[in-house]
């Protein structure tokens, strides 16, 4: 299977002053998107409140407590402000977002399966959060067939779990033969969500992203594919609020956790990223 490769590292910009853009560009970001049904989801309301019980049995709380971040390398981008909004909100995160991977659907999907239960065991999240991955191939039937199974995995460890639409990407050479498949997978992630709604929730990200990589609200980098500090800060107030609507989580306030270490991660530095 081949595996995308980034551009060549660029020069890693300094934390301390690569922070003070990040909160600028986010303030810029959250202002953008402010207008927009920020917190819109395809899904049901959050039944937080009226469920009785959730997986594990336990009488649903305020949640989560330990959140697991699922994806492939636009999920790993995401990843160091989600840990900074999650840190400062009080809530334990693991991330097991992979390049060239990270994904539950087809062959490539092994290592996601050999990885997984090994962190729902000894990371215990009470929610699991996956984004929907660029190496999600397949007809609808084995993507419905893979998000069963990771509702299964997930909810028989006693968390709940959360599907997030992608981002859009610019669909290169890459990805060409597979363009059906990825526009194909967020139904077939709903279908699942539709079919366990105590369990499971979708959450359709376009409310946030829009549906066109080129455009200004996409904030994708310049390969058109990955989010810069900027992005993903934006992406990480955002999926606070959805918590809040489907959990009652009150994420920490953007001034918070937009600056520090996290925006000078290595992640970053093959992005170009200013």
């Amino acid at each position: 299977m081949n595996i995308k490769t980034t551009p060549s590292p660029l020069l890693h910009r300094p934390a301390r002053r690569t922070a003070g853009l990040v909160l600028a560009a986010t303030t810029a970001a959250i202002a953008l998107t402010a207008c927009q049904a920020s917190g819109t989801t395809t899904d049901r309301p959050s039944t937080a409140a009226a469920d009785p019980q959730t997986p594990g049995g336990q009488k649903n709380a305020t949640k989560p407590h330990k959140l697991l971040w699922m994806g492939d390398s636009i999920g790993e981008a995401q990843a160091p402000p989600l840990h900074a909004a999650m840190k400062a909100g009080h809530v334990e995160f693991k991330s097991i977002a992979a390049a060239g991977g990270g994904g539950v659907v087809g062959e490539i999907a092994q290592p996601t399966w050999e990885e997984l239960p090994k962190a729902l065991k000894t990371f215990t999240p009470d929610v699991v959060a996956y984004q929907i991955t660029t190496y999600d191939w397949g007809t609808a039937d084995e993507q419905r067939a893979a998000y069963e199974r990771l509702a299964k995995t997930v909810n028989d460890a006693g968390a709940e779990l959360l599907i997030v639409s992608a981002p859009p990407f610019k669909v290169d050479d890459f990805y060409a033969s597979h363009e059906a498949a990825i526009k194909t997978a967020p139904k077939s992630a709903k279908d699942v969500a539709d079919k366990h709604p105590n369990t499971v929730r979708f959450l359709d990200a376009s409310a946030l992203w829009g549906t066109d990589s080129t455009a200004a609200k996409a904030q994708r980098g310049k390969d058109g594919i990955h989010s810069c500090q900027q992005g993903s800060a934006a992406f990480a107030k955002w999926f606070g609020e959805q918590l809040n609507k489907q959990y009652g989580f009150t994420p920490a306030a953007v001034d918070q956790w937009a600056t520090g270490a996290w925006t000078g991660d290595k992640v970053y530095a093959p992005l170009g990223c200013k």
